[in-house]
């Protein structure tokens, strides 16, 4: 899963070894409903035995218990700034993106509209800059934003739709070239078959579903 990765860059950004435990969603084992007993989701870190939860919560805590490396910004007010994008990305894309996924018609136009509406926000903030913290190098927001650099292809090829465009989005498509150029990155990234049938198989499960409602 995408958030899964965020915490692996971070990880790998920062140079710490790690245990990565992969889980099988569609048959949860007990170390994560018993780690995340709220969601039942990952990612979950566990560090000196206690579990931490939600990527973004994750992410914060890595940075603030192993300082080398740091991926925040140090000024309150660019750290302000990072906090503001990283929510509307997962409150106003990742949202969208799964209304689109998961439906489709009229409720599909709407979450593809709504996708294309985020990305022009984010064309603007990228623009004239390399990564999103304005540095020389990959950092917080970079890596929340990350997901649609390599996984969001798959979720428009599975849900059958469109909404990444070069031309549209030229800033936010170097900014996708420059993320991907990151050896930490480009190293780590999973298989194209692998986000395939992975994307296959959550959209299968949703038809399953609604056919059981219906």
């Amino acid at each position: 899963l995408p958030f899964v990765y965020r915490i692996v860059s971070a990880l790998k950004l920062k140079g710490i070894e790690y245990e990565f435990v992969e889980e099988d969603l569609f048959n949860k084992s007990p170390l994560l409903l018993q780690s995340n007993p709220i969601y039942k989701m990952v990612p979950v870190l566990i560090h000196g035995g206690k579990p931490i939860s939600e990527s973004l919560i994750i992410l914060e805590y890595i940075d603030e218990t192993w300082k080398n490396n740091p991926i925040f910004p140090k000024h309150p007010q660019e750290r302000a700034y990072a906090h503001f994008w990283a929510k509307f990305v997962d409150e106003k894309f990742n949202q969208a993106s799964k209304k689109a996924f998961f439906s489709s018609g009229e409720d599909q136009t709407k979450g593809v509209e709504s996708m294309e509406e985020a990305l022009r926000f984010l064309e603007g903030e990228i623009a004239r800059k390399k990564f999103f913290g304005g540095k020389d190098s990959t950092g917080f927001l970079d890596i929340v934003v990350g997901w649609i650099a390599h996984w969001f292809q798959f979720v428009e090829e599975v849900g059958r739709f469109k909404v990444m465009d070069k031309v549209k989005f030229p800033a936010f498509d170097a900014w996708i070239e420059n993320f991907l150029d990151v050896p930490v990155i480009k190293e780590n990234l999973p298989s194209s078959k692998d986000l395939c049938g992975a994307f296959q198989g959550f959209k299968q499960m949703e038809l399953a579903i609604a056919d059981d409602r219906g």
